[in-house]
This record gives C-alpha cells, structure tokens and sequence, in this order.
C-alpha cells in the first residue's frame, strides 16, 4: 500500500495535528513506569516531531500509536511465560523483549481493511522500512513496532494472545478507539479469568469497532458466554445474575485502571441460553459471531463462527414465523404505548401535581373528576392566582383519558400526542410557579394567625397586670406604658410588637413582601414565648402565694386556697393521688371534703383568677388538723 496522499499531506509542508492529538508525553495512559516517563521527557521534542511526520504522511491508515515498556516479558499464547527445558549445566534466564539503553519503542497500529494491491505482510513489510526511515530520520533512538489489524485480529482467531498483554501494557498517546478498546477489554479480561476462568467459554470484543464504524468516543462492547452447565449449588439464572454483578463491577475497576473514559459495555450470556439463541437463528447472536473477535476462548467461538461462515447455523421455521410475527407484534406493542401516554402517563403527569396543589391550599386530595372544577374554583375565581387556559389543558386530558377507557376514541394520532406532551410540560411549569403563589399566600395568612396570637397574647398579659380591657388602637401604647417603661418586659419586645402591627397593616394594603412575612414570623414566635414564660412566671408567684405548706409526720401537704375552693394534697411526692377537694365557707372553714384529681386541680386553676393576697383565717388550721392529723406543722418561708 503506497503511502496515500490527502488534502493534508502537503509537499514541503507538515500536516497540522488536531489539538487532541498533539504531545506524546500529554496523552499517557495512566502507570506509565517512572524510567518511562524520565527517557520521554529528555526525548518529548522528537518525539512529538516524530508523530506529527508519520501521521502527516499516514494519517488516515495509522489507528494508534503507544510506548512501549522498557521491557517486555515474552508470552505464550495463553498469555504466561513460557516453559523452559534447561540442560545440565545450563543457568535459567527470564526471555524479555530488552530495548537497548536510552531506546523507545512504539507500538504502530496500522488500518489494513481496505489494502487490496498487495498482500498484509507485503504491506506490513513495506510499512515497517518507511516508518523506521522517518523514526532514524528524526533519532535512532526511536524503534517503531508495526502491527497491522488484520494480524491483530487473526491472532485471536489463532488463539495466539500474545499481542493483547503487550497493547495492555502500553501507554496510549495516540489513538482512533481500538487501542483503548484493545486495553481496557484486555485488562477486564484478566480480571474476570483471574476469579472465574473454569465459567468463562468466551470472551469476545463486539461492536462499532470491530465493524470499522468506531471514533475515539464509541462505546467499547464485549460479551461474555458462562458456562452453566456443571452449576449444581444455584440455578442458572442465579449463576448468570451473580457472576453479572462481580463482572460488570470489573468493568468500572477496569475504567479506572487504565484511565480509559469510554464506556464499557458488557453482555453476559449463559451457554445454554447461548444455545438456544443459536438455534433460533437470533440476529443479535448472529452479528456478534460474525464481528466478534475472541480475547479468550475455549474452543467454542470459532467452531460457532465458522459454521455460521459455511451457512451450517441456519433459522428453523418456527425462528423464521416467530420474526415474521415479531415486526406485526412491535407495531401493535407502538401503538399500546401510544395509547398509554393519553391514558396514564401525561394524565397522571400533570393530575397529580394539580391534586398536590390542592392539598397545600388545604383541602384534602380530591378525586380526578373533582380535581379540575376546585382548581377552577380555588384558584381562577377566588384567588385568581391562576389563568383559566391551565385548568382547561386538565379537563382536556381527563377527556381524552375518559374517551380512551370508554372506548368511544380508538387510538391516538402522533399530532395528538405531541400536543398532549407539550401541553402536560408547560403546565407543569405552571404549576411549579403555583406552588409558590400558595406558599406565599399561606405564609401571609400565617403572619395574620401570628397577629391575632401575639394581641390575644398581650391582653392576657395586661389582665394580669390588672387591666381588663384594651382597644386594638390602644393596646401597642397600654404595652409600652404597663410593662415596658416599667421595666417588666425589656424594649425589644415593643419593636416586634410594632412590627407584628405594621405587617398587618401592609397586609391589608396589599403591600406584604415575602420577606416581611420571614421576619414578622421569626420574631414574633420570639414575642409570644417571651410573653408565655412571663405569664407563667407570674402565675407561678401568685400561686405560691395561695398555698398553705404542712407537715404531718415524715411527709410534706399542700393547700391550695383557690377563690371558694381549696385542694388538699396530702402528699407532695405523690401528686397524682390523695387529693381532696373542699368548699370554703363564709367563715373560712372548710367543708364538703370529697376525693379530687390533678385534672380537676387542672381545671380549676385555669379558670380561677388568683388573689394577690390571701387571708387565712384561724378555723381553717382546726379544719386542717381533720385532715393531716393533730401533730400537723405549718411551714413558713418554704
């Protein structure tokens, strides 16, 4: 094959290299040896002169190029050294590939598929003198290794091996896909023999490159045949699953390896099954047996694709109906799945959402039919924070779905589903934006929640403080003079305060900001849990005051003296039990004693409003002797 001339081989000028391509050092594979490295950064300048001539002048027959290892231990065609019969006397030495000193090979992957002139070791021949020319041209230093694909390739079909360990073991720095391809499948490949060798029948590389359609970004496709026959612990479907899982996993580990980004894609296939695919003619098994070419192989890939070759692997009749039916089946299986996006999927797509909408305005999901007329409802008419054309994409949906079921529409043309598609995505869009108009309209009606709270809240507290009664105009300035110019809450309460009234201003005005409603709500939970704590503090107090504590024996009572009421608890340890209630009389004592309960104490105390002083008149004590016995003590300063 005569070097062929291009718009890019030029006389007198070099070609222009795309960027991708440019710096052998830069395009490394990764674990690249460290004495590697150190010769390619003293020779980086000629080499790179090197690559840019060769692909200059073969650029559309060279497939890669790649560094050799310094040295390379010879293989068998399994891949391992090989035996050495040593006579007497003789001293063992390992067999390498040796470079000289300071030498650099390169490993040149020539496009042989379309030489049809002269034979592919004449062209091989050919190649390899004005390759090394050009390298001794640029440094005798530089040794270039050709390899043609068809040699590659029939190698493999050779069961000869020994090429796959040596690209492996390469460091990739120029390539169109099948040295990456080569690499990482070789890599997986001996991972997979390493844990599973006595399973693995075939180990095949598939795919867009071997059939000479691949670029630098194709996928690299294998496939793998297990054998199951020998399984006795699990079924076969366990088996394939298994090994699967480890396999595929390798795959990745493989990725990472080698550095190679493109995707490896596996197919795992039982023999059996493989069998039977075989049988029925299957396209897809035909295919790989005819491009497939064989990593790995225990006797069966080549026999299986030789006989495909002598046209011995043949459909039977019930293989050829089952693919005659299979187009009519496909047909029907388009239109099922036509029919499936009016019915389920563009329906629910967007009723769903609607429902979702629904239920954070408040109202409890309601069903498909009901769905349309409560959003039209809701949020066009009251709210009027939704356009009228939304709820009707809604309603033409269910119609369609509804006309589908019934049967009163067949089928659905291609238009109409695009139209429902489309229609589905911008409501949906729509309705994102919905969310956050309700979201917005819920916080602003928590803020009017929080308002009332934080009034109801402060009149309370003014009831306590002896005020029962505050218009809203005057309750801010009632707040400021009763509890914070005295000093009984501290200032930054009446800022809240006023900022609480002037959100419920805005409000009313139209004129609330989303970011108002985040502040008003912050601090005002602030204010009433300061005003809750307050109240309760002051509660606390008044209570103690209204108690009477005893001692009777080795245990401690309480008397809670509660307007015309008093509870007796008998034992302070024991809360929940031994209560009584009594009546106070007019002149203090206590009568109709009967078994009480924290909750009725409960009861009482939220309702009754505590004195601020207590009077305890001198009968009372006689009562309570009735009740704690005559050895009772009455505890002061407690």
């Amino acid at each position: 094959m005569a070097a062929k001339k291009t718009k890019n081989s030029t006389k007198g000028k070099d070609k222009t290299i795309p960027s991708n391509q440019k710096g052998l050092t830069t395009q490394l594979g990764k674990g690249a040896p460290k004495e590697l490295e150190k010769k390619l950064d003293e020779m980086k300048k000629k080499l790179d002169v090197f690559q840019k001539k060769l692909l200059g002048k073969f650029d559309n027959y060279i497939m890669g190029l790649a560094l050799l290892p310094p040295e390379m231990p010879k293989k068998n065609a399994q891949g391992m050294p090989p035996q050495q019969t040593l006579k007497k006397g003789e001293v063992k030495e390992e067999q390498t590939l040796h470079m000289k000193k300071d030498e650099v090979k390169i490993l040149v992957l020539i496009d042989d598929t379309d030489s049809k002139k002269m034979s592919k070791y004449e062209l091989k021949d050919k190649l390899t003198v004005v390759i090394k020319e050009m390298a001794t041209a640029v440094d005798k230093k530089i040794i270039p290794e050709v390899i043609i694909l068809s040699e590659l390739w029939q190698n493999c079909y050779d069961a000869k091996y020994d090429l796959l360990p040596i690209v492996a073991m390469s460091a990739i720095i120029y390539d169109k896909g099948m040295l990456a391809a080569v690499k990482i499948a070789e890599v997986h490949k001996t991972m997979v023999l390493r844990k599973f060798e006595k399973y693995i029948v075939s180990y095949v590389l598939a795919g867009s490159l071997v059939q000479g359609k691949a670029t630098k970004t194709s996928d690299i496709d294998v496939w793998i045949v297990i054998d199951d026959t020998d399984v006795k612990k699990m079924t076969r479907v366990e088996l394939k699953d298994k090994l699967r899982a480890i396999i595929i996993g390798m795959g990745i580990e493989a990725g990472e390896i080698t550095g190679i980004k493109n995707k490896l894609n596996i197919q795992v296939y039982i023999l059996t099954d493989f069998w039977d695919s075989l049988k029925e003619a299957n396209p897809v098994i035909f295919t790989l047996l005819r491009d497939g070419i064989p990593f790995y192989d225990r006797g069966m890939f080549m026999p299986w694709k030789q006989l495909l070759k002598m046209g011995r692997i043949k459909p039977s009749p019930e293989a050829i109906d089952l693919f005659m039916s299979s187009g009519e089946q496909m047909l029907k299986k388009v239109e099922r799945t036509i029919k499936s996006i009016g019915m389920d999927d563009t329906f629910w797509a967007i009723l769903t959402p609607s429902q979702a909408a629904l239920m954070l305005y408040g109202i409890p999901p309601p069903t498909p039919k009901e769905t349309p007329k409560l959003m039209k409802d809701i949020f066009v008419k009251k709210e009027k924070i939704l356009e009228l054309e939304y709820v009707e994409i809604l309603e033409k949906n269910i119609k369609v779905r509804k006309d589908l079921e019934h049967g009163t529409k067949k089928t659905l043309t291609g238009k109409e589903v695009d139209t429902l598609v489309t229609n589905a995505g911008k409501y949906l869009k729509r309705i994102k934006k919905l969310f956050d108009q309700i979201d917005i309209k819920k916080k602003q009606e928590g803020m009017i929640h929080l308002y009332e709270t934080v009034i109801t809240i402060i009149r309370d507290t003014l009831r306590m403080e002896g005020i029962e009664r505050a218009k809203d105009i005057e309750i801010v300035k009632i707040f400021e003079d009763e509890l914070i110019a005295v000093g009984k809450i501290p200032a930054k309460y009446l800022r809240i305060l006023n900022d609480v009234v002037k959100a419920k201003k805005d409000y009313d005005n139209n004129k609330l900001t989303q970011q108002e409603v985040n502040k008003v709500n912050r601090k005002g939970n602030d204010l009433i849990k300061f005003l809750v704590e307050y109240m309760q503090r002051k509660r606390g107090r008044e209570l103690d005051r209204a108690k009477i504590r005893v001692k009777h024996g080795k245990k401690y009572g309480e008397v809670l003296l509660l307007d015309k009421v008093a509870f007796i608890i008998h034992d302070v340890e024991k809360r929940g039990e031994g209560i009584t209630k009594a009546q106070i009389g007019a002149k203090g004592r206590l009568t109709k004693a009967k078994e009480s309960n924290l909750e009725e104490l409960e009861v009482e105390l939220a309702k009754v409003n505590l004195p601020g002083k207590v009077f305890i008149k001198e009968s009372i004590f006689e009562d309570l002797k009735e009740f704690f016995g005559k050895d009772v003590e009455f505890l002061l300063n407690y």
